[in-house]
């Protein structure tokens, strides 16, 4: 039992001692003044679990049976906010220790001594009394404090200061045990004398004290109190789920999943987690930013913490809260420790197991999924090599064959035929030019399948990722592109329709008429519908980065391009019949130059277009 000491009316100075320092605690150290509210309930709170502790082994105290609750009065008249607790309370010697010391913390003592009692539950021990209790002076020019101490035998004592360098100390005069917190506001604080203000202030940041709160004198119970996520999963109903969602984001849609946490080693934490309806945030939304809801025992201390998941997880919503936390003293942000990428490494690996169980498990919903936030699967993979495995695997794909459906690219090698060693791979702007460009058509004779990448992201992904486990990743546009190699029986005989004498005359017609604007003319045996395709000469940039600087929007020369052309194709036949000078010829060869551009995503001169199409087309009505 602490030694009781005679009260007696008179000024002392603060233990921390300079005016400056208070004017940083009081002006600098908090950058948003509602945050007055939370660390006055929360030192309240610590008090109310003070006593609780003090119960278990000493029921000799004032006012045993009192039920915990913290109440707030406003009184717009005198233009003050009281805030009262049924807590343990404090004599003189403690007010002078806990208030008049600045940065002492009460708390920290009472989690000292309570460890080495023994007892394990200290979840609702928050705050560090001394330095929240000053954010009070942010609204207030004078605080009065009276405080009755738990022990019968001691007295009321009242505690005033105008946030100078000095204090006084009088006898109280209080009934009951706890502490009566008494602001008298500033003149541009009076917004705090409004009900539905501090109704917002406790919903927003002290929603799950542990405790009742009370608002004037209506019985009304304000903060919700059970913090869900604190809960174990089983005992938590689906109905619960969807309903503190709905309440959460103002979205109310079913979520496409959860994810509950209950952590206790390498660093205990709680966590509740979700992946939203949509990637759009709904009409209702009031998030200003992403990230996680971040409280530390229940107490929202940073309403956006974006360091709590890799920056591709900004989608996820929900809330974490741990014992571990290492706050900074102004408890409105944490600091950057080990702590801290602990819980990143933790939440990242949760998050990407339950990902990929969705993936396993429940197949139309992560198409859901994957329609909603794939891009942020592949931005992750375009961004970071630290997740390479769970990405890969989480990644959905297209193809020729199975166009309409997403799969995964291991069911994509389930697939492949017969001693296909690789996964090939077309970037195009859209499913459309990927189905009918030229580069495909030897797959499709083949029956290869093909991977349609087909978004803005795409060529970055690929320009980080060649390879999935034991399988290179191969760009149908390469110009040293090697196939699978057929069966003998399946082996066929390549007709050359053309004279090679006539051939040979025929690309240097493409390469006098297409000049500079190609490096090389050539024939390939991989058309089979189109008479020609433009392919990459050796040591050009990849068609990755080529398509990159494209979406960039970048200052990018193309490299030199070899034209292939198809000789067992009717135009290049014909094309390859006409002798001498021939206007017709070099209009048909700048068209299907101009086609092979197209068809790789380059668009020409559509005026030069246009005219020359009507003179190929004016040369054909007169044959």
């Amino acid at each position: 039992m602490a030694k009781e000491t005679k009260t007696v009316s008179n000024t002392h100075h603060f233990k921390a001692e300079t005016r400056q320092l208070l004017n940083i605690l009081i002006h600098s150290l908090y950058t948003e003044r509602d945050i007055f509210l939370r660390e006055l309930i929360s030192n309240a709170s610590d008090a109310i679990s003070r006593l609780n502790f003090e119960l278990l082994t000493n029921k000799d105290l004032l006012d045993p049976d009192i039920d915990p609750r913290i109440n707030i009065k406003i009184n717009k008249e005198n233009k003050t906010i009281t805030i009262t607790d049924t807590g343990i309370g404090m004599d003189q010697n403690e007010v002078i220790e806990n208030i008049g010391t600045i940065a002492h913390s009460g708390a920290r003592e009472f989690l000292e001594a309570a460890t080495k009692s023994g007892e394990t539950d200290l979840s609702n021990i928050i705050g560090q009394f001394g330095v929240g209790f000053y954010s009070a002076f942010m609204v207030s020019d004078r605080i009065e404090v009276i405080s009755r101490s738990s022990r019968k035998s001691d007295s009321a004592i009242h505690w005033i200061s105008d946030g100078g360098e000095t204090y006084t100390l009088e006898k109280g005069t209080k009934e009951n045990r706890g502490s009566e917190i008494i602001l008298h506001l500033k003149d541009d604080a009076s917004e705090y004398l409004e009900d539905y203000r501090l109704r917002q202030i406790i919903k927003r940041h002290s929603d799950y004290i542990p405790y009742p709160i009370t608002l004037n004198d209506n019985e009304e119970q304000i903060n919700r109190q059970t913090a869900i996520w604190r809960q174990q999963p089983h005992s938590v109903k689906p109905e619960e789920y969807k309903d503190f969602y709905n309440q959460f984001t103002l979205d109310f849609k079913d979520p496409i999943g959860h994810l509950h946490l209950s952590i206790d080693a390498p660093i205990q934490l709680y966590g509740l987690l979700y992946i939203p309806s949509s990637v759009e945030p709904n009409l209702f939304s009031d998030r200003k930013d992403y990230g996680l809801k971040l409280y530390a025992r229940k107490v929202m201390i940073q309403e956006f913490t974006k360091e709590l998941l890799p920056e591709f997880l900004r989608f996820m919503q929900g809330v974490v809260d741990s014992e571990d936390l290492p706050l900074n003293v102004s408890r409105e942000s944490f600091q950057s420790t080990k702590s801290i990428a602990q819980i990143k490494k933790i939440l990242s690996s949760k998050v990407l197991d339950h990902l990929e169980q969705l993936k396993t498990n429940e197949h139309e919903k992560y198409n859901d999924f994957w329609k909603e936030f794939g891009f942020f699967i592949k931005e992750g993979l375009a961004s970071t090599s630290e997740f390479d495995e769970e990405l890969l695997s989480l990644l959905q794909v297209k193809t020729i064959n199975r166009i309409a459906e997403w799969q995964s690219l291991a069911e994509y090698i389930e697939n492949m035929i017969e001693n296909q060693k690789k996964i090939y791979y077309i970037i195009s702007e859209n499913e459309n030019s990927a189905l009918n460009s030229p580069h495909l058509e030897i797959f499709k004779k083949q029956n290869i399948d093909v991977v349609t990448f087909t978004d803005p992201i795409d060529p970055f992904v690929l320009m980080r990722i060649n390879k999935y486990k034991d399988y290179d990743l191969v760009n149908v546009t390469a110009n040293d592109l090697d196939l699978p190699e057929k069966k003998s029986e399946e082996k066929e005989e390549t007709e050359e329709n053309l004279d090679q004498n006539d051939l040979n005359e025929l690309l240097t017609f493409f390469k006098t008429t297409l000049s500079e604007r190609i490096k090389e003319v050539r024939t390939t045996n991989k058309l089979v519908d189109s008479p020609a395709r433009l392919v990459d000469s050796a040591g050009s940039p990849s068609q990755e980065m080529q398509k990159a600087y494209r979406y960039l929007q970048k200052d990018f020369e193309s490299p030199e391009k070899i034209l292939e052309i198809n000789p067992n194709h009717l135009i290049i036949i014909n094309l390859s019949k006409i002798k001498g000078i021939s206007p017709i010829r070099d209009l048909v060869i700048e068209q299907l130059f101009e086609n092979a551009l197209i068809a790789d995503g380059i668009q020409p001169n559509s005026a030069n277009m246009i005219k020359r199409v009507n003179q190929i087309i004016e040369a054909a009505l007169k044959s």
